[in-house]
């Protein structure tokens, strides 16, 4: 785990929680590019987008149940985990911010609210490449994943907003915008808004299943964070 930033405030004020894959990162091309070539090596026929959007799960595990009509055992979850990562960070690194991203983390820093990063990213991989992005020090803190990858996101959720204890943040005042319904999920475990987000993972069909409001850009996204969080 990673302490505030450099330049982070503390505020009484709303809090964004902000995920990383598919929202702040661009990177659906990175993921479409790698999930076939691990399909391609598992035996499994090529996804389009609008399928991969529609079949998309977390946890992964459950993806997978949907493309082959049960739950992978133990030893073939490893080989699919892995050989997606692999394919995966050899092109992660390609991938580019949302329209907007830097723009946006700026800006609600710079208006005095505070905001951290929270994603099921490997920790020791995520940090570097948010550095290199050059937005670390917008965020109180960066989470990644520590430990096992076929897991949901609201422990993860508890774990965060513990350690920003003393900062200021609270639960209801916090909103987490994210692209998955997982994100939903976690908040409303710890008692925090959602905002979901269409650029990655799920179509707006799944995303509108999580009863929360669904936006089309990070920009949309931000302006009603800032509503519900009031």
């Amino acid at each position: 785990m990673t302490g505030a930033g450099a330049g982070a405030t503390t505020s009484a004020g709303a809090h964004l929680v902000w995920d990383w894959n598919g929202t702040l990162l661009h990177d659906i091309d990175a993921v479409m590019a790698a999930t076939n070539a691990s399909f391609a090596e598992l035996g499994f026929a090529p996804i389009t987008l609008e399928r991969y959007r529609e079949l998309y799960v977390v946890p992964v595990p459950k993806f997978y149940e949907r493309l082959m009509g049960r739950l992978p055992t133990d030893d073939e979850w490893l080989v699919m985990d892995d050989t997606f990562h692999r394919h995966y960070w050899a092109v992660a690194e390609d991938a580019g911010l949302a329209e907007g991203a830097r723009e946006l983390l700026e800006g609600w820093r710079t208006a005095g609210l505070t905001q951290s990063l929270l994603s099921l990213a490997p920790h020791d991989k995520l940090v570097p490449l948010v550095r290199r992005h050059g937005i670390h020090d917008h965020f109180l803190r960066v989470d990644g994943r520590v430990g096992p990858s076929h897991t949901s996101k609201a422990g993860h959720l508890v774990r965060h907003m513990a350690a920003m204890e003393g900062t200021g943040v609270s639960a209801t005042r916090t909103v987490l915008i994210g692209d998955a319904v997982d994100d939903a999920l976690a908040a409303a475990h710890v008692g925090a808004l959602a905002v979901l987000y269409t650029g990655g993972s799920h179509s707006r069909r799944s995303l509108e299943s999580a009863g929360v409001p669904v936006v089309d850009s990070l920009a949309e996204a931000v302006r009603t964070a800032h509503e519900l969080a009031g």
